[in-house]
């Protein structure tokens, strides 16, 4: 296998995987809606920062430990259940508390509100520990990245070229999402959209962070 039919063939896997609805596509909608198209950008990049450690990790062997210890899997795996339940809980005690909100207020006002007070870094880190605390993107980056690095290429750059090659395709799927979110954004901004939003997504997230502290490992 040469480098170039490595990283086409790759690059098709990784589409397929980007595409596949799930938290991290939950987690920029959300920010796309509720906290505007800056926000959205810093959590996508959150996430494929977190993609690219594990790209990292997963060609220097690291991630090998992590799927060889059930100690160190299970570790991590309520680590990130218990990190995705916060977020979630956070997220619906956010939609209770705004439900008190007078019917008189502006939507505009009430949304504005609540974008001003995630700065970028914080969308960003929230994005990142998403990616990290889920091992099941380690298990996915040891299982798949061996078999599209040539035995003549070296680990670590052929590791770091397709994880950027699957940051880049997230990076384009995660801007047609936000840049069509803010199409209908008008709408969307209505206080009463934004607290259904909140729910659908903390519930999500809750529900993910069960499913990973009970999965199979």
């Amino acid at each position: 296998m040469t480098v170039s039919s490595a990283i086409a063939s790759f690059a098709v896997v990784a589409a397929m995987l980007t595409i596949m609805p799930g938290l991290d596509t939950a987690l920029v909608l959300r920010s796309a809606i509720t906290l505007g198209r800056r926000q959205a950008f810093a959590t996508a990049l959150g996430i494929l920062s977190g993609v690219l450690v594990w790209g990292v990790a997963a060609a220097v062997g690291a991630s090998a430990v992590l799927t060889a210890s059930h100690l160190l899997y299970d570790a991590l795996r309520v680590a990130g259940a218990g990190y995705l339940a916060w977020l979630g809980i956070g997220m619906l005690r956010r939609t209770l508390k705004e439900r008190g909100r007078r019917a008189s207020e502006d939507p505009a006002e009430g949304a504005g509100a609540s974008a001003a007070h995630p700065t970028w870094a914080r969308s960003w880190a929230r994005g990142l520990g998403t990616s990290l605390l889920n091992p099941k993107n380690g298990v996915f980056y040891m299982a798949m990245l061996p078999q599209f690095i040539p035995s003549d290429s070296p680990h670590l750059l052929m590791g770091v070229v397709l994880a950027t090659v699957h940051d880049l395709e997230g990076l384009v799927w995660f801007s047609a999402l936000i840049f069509g979110t803010q199409l209908v954004r008008r709408w969307l901004n209505r206080a009463s959209v934004q607290r259904v939003i909140d729910a659908i997504t903390g519930t999500l997230l809750v529900g993910f962070g069960i499913k990973l502290a009970l999965g199979d490992n």
